[in-house]
């Protein structure tokens, strides 16, 4: 029933607001003091509605912009395509040898301006608060948006976009106020998340995109592993090792329970191992971690030409350098990527029988379904390795007492960037906030 009357109002809404727009048309043979009047009103309504588009309620300002902007462009949609049979007919009598010049010129200009100001206030709005909106489309938005129909066309795909992001967005953060007192995620250790290669934690650019947000909203205590982005296992270990000590001993909590994604799975196994952290970690759960290898890094390092390696691990060190690690090694933290190398690490590397290890692995479905890297290193890894999530092989994930695997539904599949919200998209029949929280309510669950 609520929404049957959101529709009502909506379709009243933009029949006025078409009224509005069209109104030196409309009311041209009306006695010029209720025309007056009525274009008194009209245009009240018109700014009105402008700042107000919608009377629903979103849990944040970005929201609120967000959603208010998705209505404003489908109220430009309906009320361009309403102005249709209006323009036509005037049209039709210019054709036909009517010289009312003077009317028509200020019917256009109230047309041109009203429409103008709904889309630039909608496209704006959307424009400067979604997150789901790819560049790709803000690029094609601009690029179609003097091209007729291509134009409208367009547009409804942003408005599509940008409208399920608000209704996505406003549904989690009512899912998160309903449990907030449940406090879901606050386990009895708190969670060490561990970035994989070639990434940094950055306040600014969080690795782990909405997640830790969503536990934290949920009751969790989040620290992150800040380890340098491009070093070997052994070495990358050892900042770890140094970040759980001090981690344990700043806040007394005991123990930690680490999340790792993709080589730091490898880095927290040898910490726990090699370097004295066992008695500080209560579980260690990891995400896409090549804990097999993969026989495409091998492929690459064993094919690759020395120069060519050997300019790729001075640029990238060179870089990195500059944006804060202390010493990059490129080259080392690839080869700790291949096959032989984890073949060996795992004889060499045994787990601790007091901690509890769990791993959890997705897999792309074709090349479209990840961002540049991705798309173009899944079918080359498709041919070394199999199944893969665009850069390890679904085949070496699985670690620990339990593997779960992540099989959404769509054509799209699980990226490597998709398993940590790096991208911050939202894909069909996978909530990636919503399996991080799933994954905290379980270890609280069992004691973690």
């Amino acid at each position: 029933m609520k929404n049957i009357l959101n529709i009502l109002i909506r379709i009243l809404n933009f029949s006025v607001l078409a009224f509005a727009i069209n109104s030196p048309f409309i009311l041209a043979n009306v006695p010029l003091p209720l025309k007056i009047s009525v274009w008194i009103v009209l245009f009240a309504y018109f700014v009105v509605f402008n700042i107000f588009p919608s009377a629903k309620k979103y849990p944040t300002l970005r929201l609120k912009v967000l959603g208010d902007g998705a209505e404003l462009i489908l109220a430009f949609w309906v009320t361009c395509a309403a102005d249709v049979p209006f323009v036509a007919v005037c049209v039709k009598r210019l054709i036909e040898g009517d010289t009312d010049y003077g009317f028509y010129i200020a019917y256009g200009i109230v047309l041109v301006l009203c429409e103008a100001a709904i889309f630039w206030n909608g496209i704006i709005r959307v424009y400067l608060t979604s997150v789901q909106l790819r560049i790709k489309h803000r690029v094609l938005g601009i690029l179609f948006g003097m091209i007729p129909v291509a134009n409208l066309v367009m547009l409804m795909i942003i408005y599509i976009k940008t409208r399920r992001e608000a209704i996505s967005e406003t549904a989690r953060a009512e899912l998160d106020k309903s449990r907030h007192d449940k406090m879901i995620c606050a386990t009895k250790y708190p969670i060490l998340f561990v970035h994989g290669v070639f990434f940094r934690d950055s306040r600014l650019m969080n690795y782990w995109g909405r997640i830790p947000a969503a536990l934290q909203e949920n009751g969790a205590r989040v620290f992150y592993g800040e380890n340098q982005s491009a070093l070997s296992v052994e070495d990358s270990a050892k900042e770890l090792a140094r970040k759980i000590k001090e981690i344990v001993n700043q806040t007394g909590c005991g123990k930690l329970n680490i999340i790792a994604h993709s080589k730091g799975g490898l880095d927290a196994r040898y910490a726990i191992t090699k370097l004295d952290c066992a008695q500080y970690i209560a579980s260690l759960t990891t995400i896409n971690t090549p804990h097999k290898g993969c026989l495409f890094a091998e492929y690459l390092l064993n094919t690759c030409k020395p120069r060519l390696k050997n300019f790729i691990e001075k640029t990238y060190n060179r870089i990195f350098y500059a944006l804060g690690d202390d010493n990059p090694d490129f080259m080392s933290a690839v080869k700790c990527l291949t096959n032989s190398y984890c073949e060996q690490f795992n004889k060499d590397v045994p787990d601790s029988p007091d901690i509890m290890y769990q791993s959890f692995g997705s897999k792309a479905k074709n090349r479209r379904s990840g961002r540049f890297p991705l798309n173009f290193s899944y079918p080359v890894v498709k041919k070394y390795d199999g199944d893969n999530d665009g850069l390890v092989a679904l085949s070496s994930m699985p670690w620990g007492e339990r593997f779960t695997p992540v099989y959404p539904i769509g054509r799209r599949g699980v990226t490597h960037a998709d398993m940590i919200d790096l991208n911050r998209v939202d894909i069909k029949g996978f909530d990636v906030r919503e399996f991080y929280v799933q994954m905290l309510a379980e270890l609280k669950e069992r004691g973690y």
